[in-house]
């Protein structure tokens, strides 16, 4: 018995540093004194940290005397146009990107495109859920329940954006500018049956304030995926595709309701020939202004 109580005794000991180093191997991924999972297992062949290194500039300071002329125009960036494609990208879409930064309280979001009454964190909360009633079935009573069941607003549901800039001639740089005011997420809304009824900005982003937020997040770059770049940077080198739907008139209409025929039918072609002659019209006032 004496035999049989050493050789347990003496086997337990062989395997304890088998079992210590089996726990000192698992400790160099899980503990906080070990490098993160991400850090050790690398999806890539180096860590890019040089484009969240970057800062974003203060906007340069203007006189009013130095803008002798300037324009508001509005926009439209329509998701589903190749080009912009990154606004959709599914790990990360823009909108899940405002919709968090509005949760978290780092993006402030208006009711309006002036930027006058901001939202309340209940209001964004009602805007970025949708609640709506399903039928249970209760297996104890055999009965079908009515049950509320509030769901976010899927970012795949986001199909168009809306741009308020301002474009305006800088007398001290000799050159047409442009800067974007605010960003705001358009929602389709149906009726019952399913049929359109009209488009809904959720709420408008103040854009000068967000770029901070914007520059922390990649932008998907389908050229080179070594230079992906940010969201900040892709709205400033304006790497994106729109059309013009309003400037700045005497009645504040929006050019669907100039481009309307005798049926009351919209003339499209119409009128991204006119949002065209705008854009047009905004390059050629720079170059008007010299002769050669």
């Amino acid at each position: 018995m004496k035999l049989s109580f050493g050789h347990l005794f003496g086997f337990c000991l062989a395997f304890l540093p088998s079992i210590g180093w089996a726990q000192n191997a698992e400790t160099t991924v899980i503990t906080e004194s070990s490098d993160p999972v991400e850090d050790v297992y690398l999806d890539d062949v180096v860590r890019h940290t040089m484009i969240f290194e970057n800062r974003v500039l203060p906007y340069e300071p203007l006189r009013e005397a130095d803008i002798p002329w300037d324009r508001k125009i509005w926009r439209v960036i329509d998701v589903r146009e190749k080009i912009n494609q990154p606004f959709s990208y599914p790990p990360l879409p823009l909108f899940t990107i405002l919709s968090d930064g509005t949760q978290s309280g780092e993006i402030k979001v208006f009711k309006d495109e002036d930027f006058k009454e901001m939202m309340t964190p209940e209001e964004v909360m009602g805007k970025l859920m949708h609640t709506d009633t399903s039928l249970i079935f209760n297996p104890d009573t055999y009965e079908d329940e009515v049950q509320i069941v509030n769901s976010p607003v899927n970012p795949e549901d986001i199909k168009k954006y809306r741009l308020k800039e301002m474009w305006y001639f800088d007398k001290e740089a000799s050159r047409m500018k442009v800067r974007i005011l605010g960003i705001a997420p358009i929602q389709d809304q149906y009726d019952a049956n399913g049929v359109f009824k009209y488009a809904l900005p959720l709420f408008w982003v103040y854009y000068p304030e967000a770029r901070e937020v914007l520059a922390r997040y990649q932008s998907f770059n389908e050229s080179n995926d070594a230079s992906p770049g940010t969201w900040y940077d892709l709205f400033e080198e304006r790497r994106f595709s729109s059309y013009i739907f309003k400037q700045t008139n005497v009645l504040d209409v929006w050019l669907s309701e100039y481009f309307i025929d005798a049926n009351g039918e919209d003339m499209g072609v119409a009128r991204l020939m006119e949002s065209d002659r705008i854009q047009a019209e905004l390059f050629n006032w720079e170059h008007d202004l010299w002769s050669y």
